[in-house]
């Protein structure tokens, strides 16, 4: 079979592969299943899906169609070839304004999609908590609804045509057909006219037509995803004369590529939505309140109505990133609601929200009604798509995970509903999590199980089997977006009936004989407790570690965090870091979720003595940047920057560190050096003869500048700033760390810094201490890192107070006392470091608090007008927020500051300066920042607090940037 793929390979126009690595990335997807495919094909072309398809067939094999990969019931999991769609069949072929169409490839974002249309006027509504990464074909697949289902219905009801490429490769456009285009397609002699006969046949007596309407779930649940949608056929010609046109895309939606291959999607859109929103939050003190809540609030026709329960918000407590997002809860609430009303004006929006709060608060509903308006409301709706994320967040190995997450019932069986599942749990020792689609009778159910042991797989079957059997009894759906997949497949024959289940069969048989397209989903399923992304009953094996993993248990339960939401696929108009080795390559390989995997496959699966020594793992990790983006941005909190250093340490152990590695781990040693005579260094550095010799030896890309040294700010300190003497009364004393970035190569903005302070009143120390470790994190140097922590430690443990605080210049140096020394030195010192920690700012940080204590204020600045746009460092923005910094350039009248939308700068400490990185460094840098920077004015200003960013601003835009004290102390009056 090696040789067949590798001839495979070489003929397609994409890409192919069967190497170990791609293999376990590609082995799960957001689900609970795990399942090695042959190979990965990324297909450049429809030709490629013909080969792929000729080549299922030939060698008795599957294709398994994938696009994000955060489907939830296991439909991209499969042991044949994953045909990953999302690379390269992303285009937007046509908007019609005049039809209000669109037609576009599977592989575009959602997002994306609404993007491109709002310079159109249209939208397409079906809206998931993955719409930032989330395909259309993917989409299209599970029939996805999201959030505005009850507005805007679900993906089938937007799908005109597909294009599709059938189970003998033939092609076929699936759309309306009037009488006479039916008449047509019956009599064509090829496998599409055999579609449409077969159709006819199966659904045309009356008796098959009663079971079906009496078997399905009730017609008025729209959101509806089980087995084939047959019954939804029923309502076409000519089956119902005053129907719609039949259309086999209909069927197609919701089928989870097992029918075809699709190449082409033709969507009906939606003018915009009106342009200003209320969000109203009720807060309830119980589930069964807030459930009679939704039926006063659906009364009132909202545009939203979602849920999210006491467990699911506590988990979002221990996210950075939502943290801020909680803003409007207030207190401890049992639930909450999330209601959305829109308007043309805020008056219209809030005429409807007051009237809905007045219903509320006359049936004594809620005991709080906080009202949320734009722009923070859309901070309501990353709190609510972050819910299945942070779920990983819940310690131990027993997890809320889906499995009957995904049902439906009609709206006024709601209540009951919930309250007899409720009564089901008890049975099961049970504490569920509610939440998500409450407005469209569906709840996001999610019971806690370990599925690491044999008993609590047990456990799961019985309660999907108990949930099976509620559903049915409220003729609901078993899945209402999500799909069958994997984890409901086996339920279909008990949900609508075995003489429709063999209809089902029969349907597959027809259109996909050879089940060559994801075979084992829908129909033929195995068993939901098969194939599952763990082993039972397995000793964890105890790896030793240089970090301390205490927090979430272990090493391995720091990687186990992801669950392969896939939020690290998200683009760069999404916002945000995370993930930027993946925005710019597109290759899976190169997300979070793909390291993740590669750490727990080669982890768990190995028989080595050091569990690190695999080069898969290296493979992986290559492109990871160490922004820290994933640390905040990421549900599940996965801090894969602090994992990499980890695995580096390890890897090298066994196989060495690199000499580039040492160089740059060591770079604070080697530039002191270079400080006692920095013409000179600069000279040779600056050279193309000695300078190049360097970077070849050391393989740095030859297009970088290096960065100049400079006299030390230590050895200037010593000379002349620590005798300046402070302007006018002391406000304060704060001790500066003399990093060593800003110590050798940016001396002059450490003198600006402290002479600012001084300038503002505050009292300065520069004590005697190490470099801060950064470098040596970054290449893995563990426990060189370790000492330089522990001795900062004891240098400032005696001198650091709420009075008297550690201020940074350098983002990455500084905020190590608050992310990794807490976590790396011993563990009797912990608690030291992280107390330390409470006393350690950004320089941008420590002014606005002296501002918000008014004692600096605009008056300290000129009233000149300037504009500054700002680049904020990746640590400094998953740690502390790049608020204060906007906020402390604003501080004078008349400037006006914008925060750049950027992500990483693409420079990230050495990784940008690296010959085989450089390429990756500037397509990150393209993204965002760089066309931001060039588009500003020659009279703006552009600033950014971090080193490489600045160097790699200059590099790549030939822009000087500015150190934020650079721009206040150039403001001073």
């Amino acid at each position: 079979m090696q040789q067949a793929l590798a001839q495979l390979a070489t003929q397609l126009e994409g890409e192919l592969y069967s190497d170990s690595l791609l293999r376990a990335l590609y082995a799960t997807d957001g689900s609970i299943y795990k399942a090695y495919p042959l190979a990965v094909a990324l297909p450049r072309s429809v030709a490629d899906l013909k080969k792929l398809i000729a080549f299922a067939r030939e060698h008795h094999t599957s294709l398994i169609p994938r696009t994000a990969g955060t489907s939830l019931a296991g439909q991209c999991v499969g042991e044949g070839i994953v045909v990953d769609v999302s690379k390269y069949f992303t285009q937007i072929l046509e908007v019609n304004t005049a039809e209000q169409t669109v037609r576009l490839q599977p592989g575009v974002i959602r997002d994306e999609l609404n993007r491109h249309l709002q310079n159109f006027g249209l939208y397409f509504g079906p809206n998931t908590s993955t719409a930032n990464r989330c395909m259309l074909g993917g989409m299209v697949g599970n029939n996805s609804c999201g959030t505005t289902s009850i507005v805007y219905g679900s993906t089938r009801d937007h799908v005109v045509e597909l294009h599709c490429v059938l189970s003998d490769g033939s092609e076929a456009v699936f759309g309306p057909l009037n009488a006479a285009e039916l008449d047509a397609k019956l009599q064509l002699d090829t496998l599409e006219g055999q579609l449409y006969r077969q159709m006819l046949a199966e659904l045309s007596p009356s008796e098959v037509q009663e079971e079906i309407r009496a078997q399905y779930p009730k017609p008025s649940i729209h959101r509806r995803n089980t087995g084939y949608a047959v019954d939804l056929l029923l309502r076409q010609q000519p089956f119902s004369p005053e129907g719609k046109p039949f259309n086999f895309a209909t069927m197609l939606c919701g089928s989870e590529g097992t029918l075809a291959l699709t190449t082409e999607i033709k969507l009906q859109l939606d003018p915009l939505p009106d342009p200003v929103d209320v969000v109203v939050a009720p807060h309830f003190t119980n589930l069964d309140e807030s459930m009679r809540a939704v039926l006063v609030a659906m009364s009132h026709q909202p545009t939203a109505c979602e849920l999210m329960d006491k467990m699911i918000l506590d988990c979002t407590k221990d996210n950075i990133e939502q943290q801020k997002n909680r803003f409007f809860i207030s207190g401890d609430p049992e639930a909450v609601l999330m209601i959305e009303f829109r308007g043309k004006t805020i008056q219209e929006a809030e005429a409807k929200a007051d009237a809905m709060i007045l219903d509320m608060q006359q049936q004594g509903l809620a005991y709080h009604y906080p009202k949320v308006y734009a722009p923070q409301s859309k901070s309501v709706w990353t709190l609510r798509a972050a819910g299945f994320g942070v779920l990983s967040n819940m310690k131990g190995d027993k997890k809320s995970i889906e499995f009957v997450e995904d049902t439906a019932v009609d709206l006024p069986d709601l209540p009951a509903y919930i309250a007899e599942f409720a009564e089901v749990m008890k049975q099961f020792d049970q504490k569920v999590v509610y939440y998500a689609h409450a407005g469209a009778g569906e709840l996001h159910l999610r019971p806690s199980v370990n599925l690491k042991s044999v008993e609590g797989v047990a456990e799961m079957r019985a309660i999907a089997e108990a949930s099976a059997h509620l559903v049915k009894k409220y003729r609901g759906s078993l899945s209402g977006e999500h799909g069958d997949g994997r984890v409901r497949g086996e339920f279909i024959p008990l949900m609508i009936g075995e003489n429709n289940y063999q209809i089902l069969r029969r349907i597959k048989k027809t259109w996909d004989p050879q089940h060559i397209f994801n075979p084992g989903k829908i129909v033929d399923a195995p068993p939901m407790d098969t194939s599952l992304r763990h082993e039972q009953d397995q000793p964890e094996r105890h790896i030793e570690t240089i970090f301390d993993y205490s927090d979430p248990g272990s090493l391995l339960e720091a990687v186990e965090k992801c669950n392969g939401s896939g939020d690290c696929r998200k683009l760069s108009f999404s916002g945000g870091t995370m993930c930027p080795s993946y925005m710019a390559t597109r290759n899976e390989k190169d997300t979070t979720r793909a390291r993740a995997n590669a750490l727990r496959e080669f982890l768990t699966m190995n028989t080595k003595e050091n569990p690190f020594d695999h080069p898969e793992i290296y493979e992986a990790m290559d492109l990871c940047l160490s922004c820290k983006g994933c640390k905040s941005e990421c549900p599940s909190s996965v801090d894969m920057a602090t994992l990499k250093a980890e695995f580096l340490y390890h890897y090298q152990k066994a196989n060495g560190t690199p000499l580039r590695s040492r160089v740059f781990g060591n770079i604070g040693k080697i530039n002191k050096l270079a400080a006692l005579t920095p013409g000179l260094s600069n000279a040779v550095l600056g050279s193309s003869l000695l300078g190049g010799l360097v970077k070849k030896i050391l393989g740095v890309a030859p297009e970088r500048s290096l960065p100049p040294v400079g006299r030390s700010l230590r050895s200037w300190w010593n000379r002349e700033g620590k005798k300046l003497a402070v302007n006018g009364t002391p406000k304060g004393k704060v001790y500066v760390f003399c990093d060593e970035f800003t110590n050798y190569n940016d001396p002059h903005i450490g003198e600006i810094t402290i002479k600012l302070l001084l300038r503002l009143g505050y009292q300065v120390e520069m004590p005697q201490h190490p470099d801060s470790g950064r470098a040596y994190f970054s290449k893995g140097l563990l426990k060189e890192a370790r000492a330089l922590a522990r001795a900062n430690i004891q240098v400032f443990k005696p001198l650091l107070s709420t009075e008297t605080p550690l201020i940074g210049i350098e983002p990455s140096a500084i905020l190590g006392f608050r992310d990794e020394y807490p976590r790396l030195v011993p563990a009797a010192e912990r608690e030291s470091a992280q107390a330390l920690g409470q006393h350690v700012f950004l320089l941008e940080s420590f002014l606005l608090h002296e501002v918000q204590a008014e004692r600096i204020g605009p008056d300290d600045f000129t009233d000149e007008a300037k504009t500054i746009k700002v680049h904020a460092h990746c640590h400094q923005k998953a740690i502390v927020g790049a608020e204060a910094t906007a906020q402390i350039l604003n501080l004078p009248r008349n400037y006006s500051v914008e925060l750049i939308p950027s992500g990483c700068c693409g420079m990230a400490g050495s990784f940008g300066y690296e010959k085989e990185h450089y390429e990756v460094s500037m397509q990150v840098g393209e993204l965002v920042l760089f066309p931001a920077v060039r588009a500003a004015g020659t009279e703006e200003i552009i600033a950014a607090p971090g080193t490489s960013c600045r160097h790699q601003i200059l590099d790549g835009t030939g822009r000087k940037a500015l150190h934020p004290s650079e721009v206040l102390w150039g403001a001073l009056r």
